[in-house]
């Protein structure tokens, strides 16, 4: 197969394969399973598979006291983004939670100019003001009803945390294979989540009892975790980064398409103009480097010039 088009397909399914998070959390919820318990299962089972694809690849699974101490601090970002999210489920339609969720990049992008003087270009400023422009839209449920101020918090929280996550791999010293990386964070990340059993009463572990809940928690071990994790690497590899990102802009939608059309979640125009206005701003902040600044600049300087001169005429 084509190595373009190989890495296209891979980059289409990874995006609609993390997009299924809420299929199974939402599952497991109604079977009365606590947000720790959720996590756990998705950690514990995933962690598992990477380990057997490490071993069926003969990868060493060797790591120095310097990366460890580098893996804790993600295995710890991971794990609140993801305890974060999963409590937001509780809070706000899922399709909504994950949509807010997409704005990382854009955090990704400030962070780097705040912390790292990266320069902060004409299209990061207008992605920004999108993103915001989106998630106050999406302050609205479907049936008119203001969201949850909780669970909107804990879906930027979770934003922040993977955006910090983002940075602190690009920027540290590790130099592990994405799998094996991925392995160690997951793993890190399933005896954080035991330690938080036993310091929360509501956090505490629950066992799977059928056969039902079982396959809901190997569906997020196998489809939002493992599966979008090694297609988003062939994908990287055939068709490069940047492409990879922009088709992520399918994870947020596909958690909408599950929300609506599996459990029945309310769906508006102004919902759907902010959806359109957040996966706008990633899509520039990630293509960012190839779009045409100068003429993003130059449209506002025209507008500017417009309103002063009509301000100008009024006065």
């Amino acid at each position: 197969m084509n190595p373009k088009i190989r890495g296209t397909i891979c980059g289409i399914l990874a995006a609609v394969s993390y997009g299924t998070n809420p299929l199974g959390a939402l599952n497991l919820y109604a079977d009365g399973l606590n947000t720790n318990s959720v996590i756990f299962y998705r950690y514990a089972f995933a962690t598992l598979i990477l380990a057997v694809m490490m071993v069926a690849q003969r990868k060493s699974f060797a790591v120095t006291l310097r990366e460890i101490k580098t893996l804790a601090t993600l295995g710890t970002l991971m794990v609140a983004s993801s305890l974060t999210l999963f409590f937001s489920f509780n809070f706000m339609d899922a399709g909504i939670a994950s949509t807010i969720l997409f704005v990382y990049p854009v955090m990704v992008a400030v962070i780097m100019a705040v912390f790292f003087k990266e320069r902060v270009t004409a299209v990061t400023v207008v992605s920004i003001v999108l993103a915001l422009s989106g998630i106050s839209l999406l302050y609205k449920g479907g049936d008119g009803a203001t969201l949850s101020t909780i669970g909107v918090f804990f879906v930027i929280i979770s934003s922040l945390t993977y955006a910090v996550y983002i940075v602190v791999v690009n920027k540290s010293s590790l130099r592990l294979s994405s799998v094996k990386l991925t392995f160690y964070v997951l793993f890190i990340g399933t005896f954080i989540l035991i330690g938080y059993s036993f310091v929360s009463p509501d956090a505490r572990l629950q066992p799977l009892t059928s056969m039902h809940e079982l396959v809901y928690a190997l569906v997020l071990a196998v489809f939002p975790t493992v599966i979008s994790l090694v297609l988003m690497v062939v994908a990287v590899h055939d068709i490069g980064s940047t492409p990879t990102a922009v088709m992520g802009a399918l994870e947020p939608i596909t958690a909408v398409c599950i929300g609506i059309f599996v459990f029945g979640e309310s769906f508006s125009m102004r919902l759907g103009i902010g959806i359109l206005l957040i996966l706008t701003a990633v899509i520039l902040i990630v293509t960012g480097k190839s779009l045409p600044t100068q003429h993003i600049t130059y449209v506002f300087s025209r507008i500017g010039n417009k309103v002063k001169k009509k301000w100008r005429w009024k006065s």
